[in-house]
C-alpha cells in the first residue's frame, strides 16, 4: 500500500474536497500530500502531510511533476498540470470528479488554450460553474473508485 499516494494541488482546491480526502487518507491509512504555495491547515495525522512551496508561477505544480510516481492519483483543476502527470503514468483528477486521462487530455488543452486566447483578445467567457453537492458527490464516487483497487 506504501506505493500509493494522493497528491493535492491544494491552492485552489476547494475546502470540502480537502475534507473528503483527509477522511479517504485516515480510511485508507494512505499518504496524502497537499502542495501550495501558503499555509494550508491540516488536520493532525501521520498519513496528512503539508509541503509549502515558493511563491511563483507554477512552483507548486512542478514540486508535484518532479515527486509524483504512477501509482500515485493528483487531484488539480489544473489541465495542464493533468497533462504531466498523465505523461508521467500516474492519474489526475479534478475536483469535480472528472479523470483526466490519455484519450480526453488532447482535447481538454485544446479548449483551454482556445478560451484563453478568446479571453486574451477581450472576449468574457465567464468562469466555471460554482462548486456544487453534485460536484462534490461525483467527486467522492471518482475517488472511491480508484480508492478500491488500493
Amino acid at each position: 500500500m506504501s506505493d500509493y499516494k494522493i497528491w493535492v494541488d491544494a491552492d485552489a482546491c476547494p475546502n470540502p474536497i480537502k475534507e473528503i480526502l483527509f477522511r479517504a487518507a485516515e480510511r485508507k491509512a494512505l499518504p496524502l500530500v497537499l502542495v501550495a504555495n501558503q499555509m494550508i491547515r491540516v488536520p493532525p495525522s501521520p498519513y496528512i502531510n503539508q509541503i509549502r512551496v515558493g511563491a511563483g508561477f507554477d512552483v507548486a505544480d512542478q514540486y508535484i511533476v518532479d515527486h509524483v510516481e504512477p501509482t500515485h492519483l493528483v487531484i488539480t483543476a489544473d489541465i495542464p498540470l493533468a497533462a504531466l502527470i498523465i505523461e508521467k503514468g500516474a492519474l489526475a483528477l479534478n475536483p469535480r470528479g472528472e479523470l483526466y486521462t490519455v484519450d480526453n487530455i488532447k482535447q481538454k488543452l485544446t479548449m483551454r488554450d482556445f478560451m484563453e486566447d478568446l479571453r486574451g483578445s477581450g472576449v468574457h467567457t465567464g468562469g466555471p460553474d460554482s462548486f456544487s453537492q453534485a460536484d462534490k458527490q461525483a467527486f467522492a464516487n471518482s475517488l472511491d473508485k480508484w480508492l478500491v483497487r488500493v
